[in-house]
C-alpha cells in the first residue's frame, strides 16, 4: 500500500471512490463526494493533508484533513475518511489516518477534530471533545464528536468550533 498525496489527475476516481464507499454508510447524507470537491477548492484545503491510499495501482482509499478553528486556535478537521468497499477492514483506513496525523504534526497542529463512530476513532486516540472544553455543535452526540492532541506542546483548546464554509454548520 502507498499513501501519497492526491493528484489532479485523481481527483474524478476519488469524487466515484467516495460516494462508493459513503453509499451504505450508517450515516451519511449522500454529499461526502460533493463536500470533498468544495473543500478542495475551499480556503481551508492543505494540500499536503489530502492523501489517497493506493494498492496495486489502485485508489482504495481517501482522507482529508481541512483548517478549522476551535475558540482562536487553529485546528484540523478530519472528515471525510473513505475506503472502497472492497477494501474496507484490511488497514487502509488506519494507514491514512496515521498518515495524516504524522504529516499534520509535522506540519505543526495540534488537534485534530473527528465527527465520527465512537467505536472506530478512539483506537487512533480520539476522545470526546467536551472533555477538553471543545463546544459541541449543537445537534450533534456528544460522543460522536472528538478530539486527538497531535502535539505535546499544543495549549489548552476550547470553545467554539467553526467548521470551513463548505460543510455548511
Amino acid at each position: 500500500m502507498i499513501i501519497r498525496q492526491e493528484q489532479p489527475a485523481d481527483y474524478g476516481e476519488i469524487y466515484h471512490l467516495v460516494q462508493e464507499a459513503f453509499a451504505s454508510a450508517e450515516h451519511a447524507d449522500g454529499n461526502e463526494q460533493d463536500l470533498v470537491e468544495a473543500l478542495r477548492k475551499g480556503q481551508a484545503y492543505i494540500p499536503q493533508l489530502a492523501l489517497a491510499a493506493e494498492i496495486d495501482g489502485e485508489l482504495a482509499g481517501h482522507i482529508l484533513f481541512t483548517k478549522g478553528h476551535v475558540g482562536e486556535q487553529e485546528v484540523l478537521i478530519l472528515a471525510p475518511l473513505s475506503v472502497k468497499p472492497a477494501f474496507q477492514k484490511q488497514g487502509v483506513g488506519t494507514a491514512l489516518i496515521e498518515e495524516g496525523h504524522r504529516i499534520a504534526r509535522g506540519l505543526g497542529y495540534s488537534y485534530s477534530l473527528v465527527l465520527g463512530s465512537e467505536t472506530y476513532y478512539p483506537r487512533f486516540g480520539y476522545s470526546p471533545a467536551e472533555a477538553l472544553g471543545v463546544e459541541v455543535p449543537e445537534g450533534i452526540p456528544s460522543e460522536n464528536f472528538m478530539i486527538i492532541r497531535l502535539r505535546e506542546d499544543g495549549g489548552p483548546v476550547q470553545g467554539a468550533v467553526r467548521y470551513p464554509a463548505e460543510f455548511g454548520l
